[in-house]
């Protein structure tokens, strides 16, 4: 039987093309109902305030470029949704004097520019290696940053990336937010077309995608045009290049982070109903975690909210 026609943009896929009464049963989640959908290789957190939250987050970082030593070097996948925890890093770093020399960072993501054909430039205002930098790295005391050539942000030309996921450094966590189209990095759903126009990708072909330049859904463009762009849609890039699910794989623990800021209260229920359940299906990419062997939601319960329906 053919799927419905998303409601959001009938040429793409996402998760409003999903079963309805799946749709209702995550609506239907209190909070210590979601608590309660850990198991064994998913595990969920709540936090009762955004200091303890963004420390925590912070603190992976540090739990990460700690185990690395010369011989076994030791990095974090990090990502810009959110942002509040990456000074918190720094600030880290630098009251411990933690020497970074042999520690290194992944980029997620990055927009694309399709007037140039390449990644956007570090002077573009929503230039995610900018922030990386100007709210992290470059606050760390120069004695202690790691070397440049330890820093991994993806490009348009996506070879050195990849490679560096092959070096022999291990990824002790990727770190990730949850957008509208629930994915994580740019992991959107696909276009509704070619071979999937009657059924969304199959689970084998979107876990052999690699870091690689993709559209984006039109959610996802409104959604950073709202948190990133004050609400200016036209400085949103419609291309970015996003770490892949195969290089998610070579994580030892996927950690997703969710305020409440990026993705809505049902979306927030969502993923995880369908990973504790393993219920996986591209339309809904984060739910590929239900695979994965060690998978981290964090929520902020002043974020979660209600799914029920008020008039503003």
């Amino acid at each position: 039987m053919v799927r419905k026609r998303s409601s959001i943009a009938p040429d793409w896929w996402d998760y409003t093309t999903l079963d309805s009464a799946l749709i209702a049963d995550a609506a239907a989640l209190t909070p210590e109902k979601l608590k309660g959908l850990a198991r064994p290789g998913f595990r969920i957190s709540f936090y009762d305030t955004l200091e303890e939250f963004y420390l925590a987050e912070a603190l992976e970082y540090i739990e990460a470029w700690k185990a690395s030593t010369p011989d076994n070097p030791v990095g974090i996948c990090g990502p810009i949704g959110p942002t509040e925890q990456l000074p918190l890093v720094a600030r880290i770093v630098n009251a411990l004097g933690l020497n970074l020399g042999s520690a290194h960072f992944w980029g997620m993501d990055e927009w694309f520019d399709t007037n140039t054909n390449t990644e956007v430039s570090i002077e573009h205002p929503l230039s995610f290696e900018r922030a990386d930098r100007e709210l992290c790295f470059d606050r760390i005391d120069p004695k202690l940053r790691m070397p440049e050539q330890n820093l991994h942000f993806p490009k348009a030309n996506t070879v050195s990336y990849r490679a560096s996921w092959s070096l022999g450094i291990r990824c002790a966590i990727m770190q990730g937010g949850q957008g509208d189209t629930k994915h994580w990095a740019f992991n959107d759903p696909l276009p509704r077309r070619g071979r999937w126009v009657d059924e969304p990708p199959s689970v084998e072909f979107f876990r052999k995608l690699e870091t690689r330049v993709v559209d984006l859904h039109p959610l996802t463009l409104a959604q950073n045009a709202r948190t990133s762009g004050g609400g200016n849609i036209t400085l949103v890039p419609t291309k970015a290049i996003t770490v892949g699910p195969v290089e998610t794989w070579k994580a030892e623990r996927v950690s997703i982070w969710q305020a409440g800021a990026h993705d809505n209260p049902l979306g927030q229920r969502l993923t995880a109903l369908m990973i504790s359940q393993r219920i996986v299906d591209t339309a809904v990419p984060m739910s590929l975690l239900s695979d994965h062997p060690n998978v981290h939601f964090h929520y902020y319960i002043g974020g979660l909210g209600s799914c029920a329906v008020r008039m503003h």
